[in-house]
């Protein structure tokens, strides 16, 4: 078993860590609002008050914060990670970032003579949960193989993407995907209702067709009345988040992507409906009154 710190305990830091702890390795966790902790210090978590004393003497660190400010200030700060990280650790950034971002941050730590990978999860709470994510890792191999076991105690599925960046780039592909997934289950469904079908109707008609997929399957209810989460898996500000990431890689890259564009379009449109504290499935919403339903 490996000691294991954990810098980030928000929304998916609450379920990963419980995993850990029942796998029997030690965590040490940080969170900037320590609140956030006392549930994970009940579990068996103990608490650190930096991420610098987090990683002093761990084999293996994760952090999973908002954007790449917060992963800078965390890995690099005078209390960072790099300031505590050992010579034989790896340290692992689970957030969601740009492959650019990712790769400073990387050097930075190569600079120093200590590895960074990058491993981002894909994943929401619910799968977490369930033992049903998977995370992807890009960075030096030998140090993949090392901290795999541990990774594997998070979801069933680990994969080795490539070099440094790939991973988090292969992460916004997916988010895309599932982006405009759920934005076009949200107009078909919007489509069939202003063509006199039953939402009821419809949606089960659509989770039992060959188009059905595993994130329809636990998002697309929320689109009936009353089934809206009222904490959402991701709202409409953290997923539109994602998707700029997305719009600027497809800007630097000169790659076109006209469907993550219309997708971004509709969250602006939630935005502007004053829709956006729900899950980004709430587009739907936004599809029905343009629509002339609501």
């Amino acid at each position: 078993m490996a000691r294991v710190a954990f810098v980030g305990l928000g929304d998916m830091g609450q379920v990963i860590v419980p995993r850990l702890l029942a796998a029997g390795h030690e965590v040490i966790g940080w969170n900037r609002s320590a609140g956030k902790a006392t549930y994970l210090v009940e579990q068996g978590m103990v608490l650190a008050d930096s991420p610098r004393a987090a990683s002093e003497g761990a084999d293996v660190v994760l952090s999973i914060v908002t954007d790449a400010p917060a992963v800078r200030a965390v890995a690099l700060g005078e209390d960072g990670i790099l300031a505590g990280l050992g010579p034989e650790a790896v340290y692992l950034d689970m957030s969601t970032i740009s492959p650019e971002a990712s790769r400073e941050v990387s050097s930075a730590f190569a600079d120093a003579g200590r590895i960074m990978l990058d491993a981002p999860l894909s994943g929401s709470p619910v799968t977490v949960q369930a033992g049903k994510a998977s995370v992807m890792v890009g960075g030096d191999r030998d140090a993949y193989e090392r901290v795999r076991p541990v990774l594997l105690d998070i979801g069933p599925t680990v994969s080795y993407i490539g070099p440094r960046g790939t991973a988090v780039q292969a992460k916004l592909s997916i988010n895309l995907l599932l982006m405009v997934e759920v934005i076009a289950f949200g107009e078909a469904v919007a489509l069939a209702e202003k063509g006199g079908v039953e939402r009821q109707a419809i949606v089960d008609a659509i989770l039992h067709s060959v188009a059905a997929s595993p994130v329809l399957g636990y998002r697309g209810p929320f689109v009936l009345d009353g089934q809206m989460p009222e904490k959402p898996l991701a709202d409409v500000t953290l997923q539109q988040k994602d998707m700029t990431l997305v719009l600027e890689q497809g800007r630097l890259l000169g790659m076109p992507l006209p469907l993550a564009s219309s997708a971004n379009e509709m969250m602006n449109a939630c935005r502007g409906m004053g829709i956006d504290r729900n899950d980004f499935v709430v587009a739907h919403r936004a599809y029905r009154r343009m629509g002339g339903l609501s």
